[in-house]
């Protein structure tokens, strides 16, 4: 089992540049919605609870987060939680809205990773190794707390690793 630190260094090696990151604060959040748009149907009872493939989805990338790092997976799990909430939520009405919000989402999203992608000059993390799409959610919640002057260390570790992020010349791109 690979730990914060490895799974976050292995994603970061994909995401020096600035502008990559700064796409991927606003692009992963919106494929998470999306996500939890998409898996909001259908819903089935239990119990007298209702219930959809997003709750099962969302317990299960919870384990896998507190397993890799507890107070940076119990964060991660929140987010992720609120955003496929949120999703859940613009997709609750008609089918319209459920197909709209989710594909339109999902499309933006991943347009904004792949315009990430062309600064960087690199593709994305996941190409290589599927569970980047997991990593993905973790590496923004890591990068805003390391912003917050949170676990130093680790953001060392990670850049001894990996060189620290940078902007390159536009000319260069």
């Amino acid at each position: 089992m690979r730990s914060a630190i490895d799974l976050l260094t292995q994603y970061a090696a994909y995401h020096r540049d600035q502008r990559n990151i700064a796409t991927h604060f606003i692009g992963i959040p919106m494929i998470v919605c999306a996500i939890g748009a998409l898996l909001s149907r259908p819903v089935f009872g239990l119990q007298g609870v209702e219930l959809a493939p997003v709750h099962l989805a969302l317990a299960l990338a919870t384990v896998w987060y507190l397993t890799r790092h507890v107070l940076l997976g119990l964060l991660t799990a929140a987010a992720v939680g609120a955003l496929a909430m949120i999703g859940v939520f613009l997709a609750g009405h008609t089918t319209g809205s459920w197909l709209g919000w989710g594909l339109g989402l999902f499309f933006v999203g991943w347009v904004l990773q792949f315009l990430g992608h062309y600064y960087e000059g690199r593709k994305p993390a996941f190409v290589d190794d599927l569970i980047g799409l997991l990593v993905g959610p973790m590496f923004i919640v890591a990068e805003a707390l390391f912003s917050a002057g949170w676990n130093r260390q680790m953001l060392v570790e990670i850049e001894r690793r990996v060189g620290p992020t940078h902007l390159r010349n536009l000319a260069h791109a």
